[in-house]
């Protein structure tokens, strides 16, 4: 048993990371019990003139090979210690190449890249990251991803991450490749890869430009037929959401895969939401109203999130609550419209305030004993120890 506490993180030691992240290249050879992942990260330092070094987050990871624009570095050429990979470039512009390898098998965290039901998923909110590849672990380093994706055909049928698909092949010993790309700047908590097989629900849409977008839910192959309520939502989404606030869906497909084990109840990785099967699944002979209330409200609370965190994110994690409050706020305002939809004035009202009552109550019921209580905080702290813990009804 750990008895070791995590070291304080103040909100007044952030410091700007001192390189660009210009572009991420990274190549899974999938497997279970062993993946070795290729990361290829094209960097700039911020001032040439005084080059600070580049450190990197890493966990439970085996470093394989590390590579200074083309030329392999010597273990005398960087530092490993308390999880963080030091070394120094020495030029303004570089390219570095790190070889490593997880375990999903062994990983019982939920966090980096795991296997669950014989699938492999990932969870990298908030510092999941650094368990698939040493990286700069923090929402304020930015870029575009280009992500190959190698696996076992049989195995993993499906091999999906963020954005667009860009290409696909067969390989030799019945192998098969996936190539992605999202063209869109974005943190590594909002990286995502899900490989296995699944069934597929699906529908093309226009979004309110003109371009046709497909939407997808992804389920175990028993629970297809329970996929269906969790689609209509995510259409209403989409729609509500340009409705309302003007913000188009920003890429060619949205994808939603249901898992079985998830250490939350749903994540807003860019392009490709990742949820707990109980916010996905509604059966009509044994779902609620309520079930399916709820499921509407967590589908369009990630969705929104596509803006409300993803293209607008965090400089840190103290300002956590910036995009969950407000993006709360939107999935209540979705939640209350879809309510009053269809209705008269005085009914639809009546709607939305039966829904606000419903709003009001959860805080009563959560935040206020929170706030009233030993574990009362303000929604942003002056420091915490594990990022994990902050993830409360106050914030």
């Amino acid at each position: 048993m750990r008895t070791d506490t995590g070291q304080a993180v103040s909100r007044h030691d952030y410091l700007p990371y001192p390189y660009t992240l210009r572009q991420v290249e990274l190549q899974f050879d999938l497997d279970a019990e062993r993946t070795r992942v290729r990361c290829v990260l094209s960097l700039e330092c911020k001032d040439t003139k005084n080059e600070a070094p580049l450190v990197l987050n890493g966990q439970d990871l085996s470093l394989l090979s590390l590579s200074l624009d083309g030329v392999a570095l010597s273990a005398d050429e960087y530092q490993i210690a308390d999880e963080k990979l030091t070394l120094q470039p020495r030029a303004g512009r570089f390219q570095l190449e790190i070889v490593s390898e997880c375990h999903p098998r062994d990983n019982s965290t939920l966090m980096g890249l795991y296997e669950s039901g014989g699938k492999l998923f990932t969870q990298c909110e908030a510092e999941g990251f650094r368990r698939i590849t040493w990286f700069p672990d923090r929402p304020d380093v930015m870029a575009p991803y280009r992500v190959i994706l190698r696996a076992d055909k049989k195995t993993y049928p499906l091999l999906l991450s963020n954005g667009n698909p860009i290409g696909r092949r067969e390989l030799p010993e019945g192998r098969h490749e996936a190539v992605w790309e999202d063209p869109h700047p974005k943190p590594c908590y909002l990286f995502a890869l899900v490989a296995g097989d699944f069934a597929c629900r699906e529908r093309t849409i226009q979004t309110k430009s003109g371009r046709q977008a497909l939407l997808q839910i992804y389920s175990d192959h028993d629970a297809a037929d329970k996929t269906e309520w969790a689609l209509d939502c995510l259409v209403r989404s989409v729609k509500w959401d340009e409705k309302r606030y003007g913000l188009e869906l920003d890429l060619d497909r949205f994808m939603v895969v249901a898992a079985q084990d998830f250490n939350m109840g749903a994540m807003e990785n860019k392009g490709l939401n990742v949820f707990n099967a109980a916010y996905v699944l509604a059966d009509k002979d044994s779902a609620t109203d309520g079930a399916y209330r709820a499921i509407e409200a967590v589908i369009g609370h990630e969705y929104f999130h596509n803006w409300t965190g993803n293209r607008v994110t965090c400089r840190d994690w103290f300002q956590l609550s910036l995009k969950e409050g407000l993006t709360v706020f939107r999935d209540q305002e979705f939640s209350a419209d879809m309510l009053a939809e269809g209705l008269s004035g005085p009914e639809a009202a009546s709607a939305r305030a039966v829904k606000r009552i419903d709003d009001v109550s959860t805080l009563r019921n959560a935040q206020f004993p929170e706030d009233a209580g030993p574990m009362a905080h303000p929604i942003r702290p002056e420091s915490y120890q594990e990022i994990g813990n902050f993830y409360t009804a106050t914030v």
